[in-house]
């Protein structure tokens, strides 16, 4: 069995300066502008039934605020009566209310188990929406930076479950055959292993497609399901849609492997409403086979023949099952009995130890295999080698955030190397170079340890300054070095100092908590319960 490379993160030496000299508390004052909300946003708290510590990483710190990083300094929010709220700024001082550009058919506050609405902007002219309740949404918006052009139209809409909410999507043109593919996101109660929280997470990988040009209906056509004991920090699909990538303090596994819908819809419908014909489990030694009796049969009426490479099994004179068998048993040992539920357990015992079968008798497809929790992981490991899973152990690195820095590719991640915070550009074709350091915030993974009350951590798509914002009022942006001015020195080493990296504070005007967080090239944007803050930060790109 092959299994999982290993791949390291190499640190460019030349983007580190191991003479940074440290942050400067500068004092000069911030542009901050306040918008009030015409309604608050639609903040859904964690239930009582939420209380582990992934629900909330996932929802209890989920940023309300959405940056569409197609369109330079565009923000998006859902508000409490539904809609889709967007302010785009063009000039900080001719600031507009915040405008609707939809409304969700669904009335959010009838849904007594919704969570948190989320949404991606998977193109230029795409949304991917969730309104919180289980359904799923794709949105065609039209050019989103051109008014004239653009509109917001539900292309497709389906109930997928119980609620999720969305971390990634993608759109995929291939010889005309468009695909949206999204990742989504789901706290399940563990029903079986009660062990550790009582929880599991689980990541369904869905893809919607449209055939053609002729064809306007777009519909599901694979369900990937992948799971998982933590919510990962980091998640995205590969642009070209053939993998995912995933940041996590625990592995995921598969547990359903790309079922294609589009292709079990041409199997005859009376196949699937009918009952299974029996349920079959198996182990590596052995074979159960379960099959509900007809009413008043007795043992007297149970012929069971065991052959070694054959089974037939009659019930009350009628042949019930007979073929073939996938592989050899060894049929002197193998036994039935009638359970106290009018069921026949039917044991089989394998000759060939450790094999799984796909089928149970060949070519029939009457019965349907039941699989349990380990096999399931088992499965996923001997799929390691399909699924292409690159493993990096990230050691002490911690994980700070991550950002867009080029919408076509995927989300950057930025890890704490020693005192650092190094950004990692992920390239999912260069199997050599599969995660490249773009750039450094010196000093910034020791800095960021002291904010015991950070909420959201951000950064400028041109690597120009990062920043942090606590649960209340305050905001903290530490900016690259820049050439001096005057002349300074290091009293210490008697050297002249060239660079300068400035820190700055801003308090927001507010004490309802911060719920939203997004940083682009020029602005700092803060949304909280009833305003919406935007702190300048540079005056140009």
């Amino acid at each position: 069995m092959e299994v999982a490379a290993n791949c390291s993160l190499r640190v460019k030496r030349p983007l580190l300066d191991p003479r940074f000299e440290g942050y400067k508390l500068s004092l000069e004052p911030l542009p901050c502008y306040q918008l009030e909300l015409d309604a608050a946003v639609a903040e859904v708290k964690l239930r009582d039934d939420q209380y582990t510590l992934e629900h909330m990483h996932a929802f209890g710190m989920y940023n309300y605020l959405h940056c569409d990083s197609w369109y330079q300094d565009s923000v998006y929010y859902v508000d409490n009566l539904g809609r889709i709220m967007n302010l785009t700024v063009m000039l900080d001082t001719a600031l507009g209310k915040p405008r609707e550009v939809f409304r969700l058919p669904t009335d959010l506050i009838a849904y007594d188990n919704r969570l948190c609405a989320s949404m991606h902007f998977t193109s230029s002219t795409w949304v991917t929406l969730s309104d919180g309740t289980g359904r799923l949404y794709l949105i065609g918006t039209g050019e989103r930076g051109n008014s004239a052009s653009e509109k917001w139209e539900i292309m497709f809409n389906e109930e997928l479950g119980n609620p999720f909410i969305i971390i990634h999507s993608i759109s995929l043109l291939k010889a005309e055959e468009h695909s949206i593919a999204t990742l989504l996101l789901r706290i399940e109660k563990e029903e079986l292993d009660m062990k550790g929280s009582g929880f599991y997470v689980s990541l369904e990988w869905v893809t919607i497609n449209k055939k053609s040009k002729d064809k306007k209906k777009y519909e599901i056509t694979r369900r990937n399901i992948l799971r998982g004991k933590s919510v990962p920090h980091y998640a995205a699909i590969e642009p070209d849609g053939n993998g995912l990538m995933i940041v996590s303090y625990n592995s995921f596994t598969f547990v359903q492997v790309g079922q294609n819908l589009e292709e079990s819809k041409d199997e005859d419908m009376s196949e699937k409403i009918k009952e299974p014909l029996y349920y079959w489990q198996q182990t590596e030694d052995d074979l159960t086979v379960t099959v509900s009796l007809p009413e008043d049969c007795t043992k007297e009426n149970i012929q069971i023949q065991f052959l070694p490479d054959h089974v037939n099994i009659v019930l009350k004179g009628q042949r019930f099952l007979e073929g073939n068998l996938y592989s050899s048993i060894d049929h002197e040992s193998s036994t039935w009995i009638i359970k106290e539920n009018n069921s026949l357990e039917i044991s089989l015992i394998k000759k060939n130890e450790g094999l799984t079968w796909p089928e149970l008798v060949v070519g029939d497809k009457q019965g349907e295999f039941i699989r349990d929790s380990a096999q399931c992981a088992a499965i996923a490991e001997r799929l390691m080698h399909l699924t292409s899973d690159e493993l990096v152990n990230l050691g002490s690195n911690q994980y700070l955030f991550s950002v867009i820095v080029d919408p076509k590719e995927m989300p950057c991640f930025c890890l704490r190397h020693d005192v650092d915070a190094l950004l990692w550009q992920p390239h999912s074709g260069n199997q050599d170079d599969m995660w490249e350091h773009i750039a450094t915030f010196n000093a910034l993974g020791y800095v960021q340890a002291s904010k015991r009350d950070k909420k959201f951590f951000a950064c400028a798509p041109n690597y120009s300054y990062a920043a942090l914002c606590e649960c209340l009022r305050r905001v903290f942006i530490y900016r690259q070095p820049t050439p001096m001015s005057t002349v300074l020195y290091n009293r210490k080493e008697g050297r002249q100092v060239g660079q300068v990296a400035k820190q700055q504070v801003a308090s927001l005007e507010t004490s309802d908590p911060i719920l939203g967080f997004q940083a682009t090239n020029e602005r700092l944007f803060v949304l909280t319960t009833k305003n919406l803050f935007l702190i300048k930060v540079n005056t140009e790109n």
